[in-house]
């Protein structure tokens, strides 16, 4: 909705990782874990060289110090703050969805890891509590 908006183009990275590896996100993570999972994703977006472009990245991502520097690099860096509870209610089942989830990690264990990386490389911080996607993206865009 932003890239139209904006009259930009669209990238979801993860989409961009399971064509480069033939595979659904779940599948690389229970076949080749969880670490290589996260080696895989750095290296990729690390690797995106895209103008006038929104990316959509995965929600682990901010794990990859290299990557985050390189997208940010490329652009504005924008967090979507959205309450754990919201998160929960969006998400729907977490296996099939391919989330970087340790086995001994809730999935409130991992949202309590990630919110600080993703305010540390946040260029903007959008709060998007209870907010539709095309209000959202109006927002977005009146901020960049």
């Amino acid at each position: 909705m932003l890239a139209k908006l904006i009259g930009f183009r669209f990238l979801d990275s993860d989409l961009l990782i399971q064509e480069t590896e033939k595979r659904l996100l779940s599948e690389i993570i229970a076949r080749d874990g969880l670490d290589r999972f996260l080696e895989i994703e750095e290296r990729i977006n690390a690797g995106i060289r895209a103008e006038n472009t929104v990316i959509a990245t995965g929600g682990s991502v901010v794990y990859g110090r290299r990557a985050m520097e390189e997208l940010r690099k490329q652009g504005q860096v924008v967090y979507l703050r959205l309450s754990f509870e919201e998160i929960c209610s969006r998400v729907g089942n977490i296996q099939q969805r391919g989330i970087a989830l340790r086995e001994d990690q809730t999935f409130r264990d991992l949202y309590d890891e990630r919110c600080p990386l993703y305010e540390r490389y946040a260029d903007l911080t959008v709060e998007a509590e209870g907010t539709g996607i095309q209000e959202l993206a109006l927002r977005i865009k009146a901020l960049i």
